[in-house]
């Protein structure tokens, strides 16, 4: 076992709750490892629907920098599976969960590709509190014992690898895909958008 795995596994235990860990405390980590991962498609959903094309654009590349990101955690898994700490009998796991490889984090994954692509693309406030609850996800989850700290250190430099891979190419095509799915979105939305519901 290398340095770094070493210290994935201590970082582990420290976070990782005990025997002693209040009831209350488990329920509220499970609903955050769980659940908040919900509200990126709704942050997603009110950049396009009521956002500018900026915005639009933005919600597209975020999208897509978190499909490939998540594209390239099955590589990953795939070529270097890891188990998780219940997997080797270590720790406490608090919350069921498939005995697969946890290397990246998916969920940290993304997380990490929406709130990077728009705290890069200008939308800091709002990349900064996607990640800020990303990290919160990130407790949980190690705290529930279904992941290692270097799982969700490997989300991070997943997404940004693949932020950065994908943005020569975005700054080419990104406008056009924009506008080819702001066609599809006014023809089917038009009625909402004529009611003034949505922006057009």
């Amino acid at each position: 076992m290398n340095e770094i795995e070493t210290l994935s596994r201590t970082w582990f235990l420290q976070i990782n709750g005990s025997n002693d860990t209040p009831t209350w405390l488990v329920h509220i980590a499970v609903g955050i490892a769980d659940d908040l991962i919900y509200l990126i498609p709704l942050l997603l959903l009110g950049f396009w629907l009521w956002g500018s094309p900026t915005r639009r654009s933005m919600a597209l590349k975020a999208s897509l920098v978190t499909l490939v990101s998540l594209a390239a955690n099955q590589a990953i898994c795939a070529l270097w599976p890891h188990p998780r700490p219940f997997m080797i009998g270590l720790g406490h796991a608090w919350m069921v969960h498939v005995a697969d490889s946890s290397f990246p984090s998916d969920h940290m994954t993304v997380f990490c590709g929406i709130g990077l692509t728009l705290f890069f693309e200008g939308a800091v406030a709002w990349g900064i509190v996607t990640l800020l609850v990303g990290l919160g996800v990130a407790w949980a989850r190690v705290f529930l014992g279904v992941h290692f700290p270097l799982d969700m250190v490997g989300a991070l430099v997943v997404s940004l690898g693949v932020y950065a891979a994908l943005t020569p190419f975005w700054s080419r095509v990104g406008l056009r895909i924009t506008g080819l799915v702001e066609q599809l979105y006014r023809t089917i939305l038009a009625q909402a958008i004529r009611a003034g519901w949505v922006r057009g």
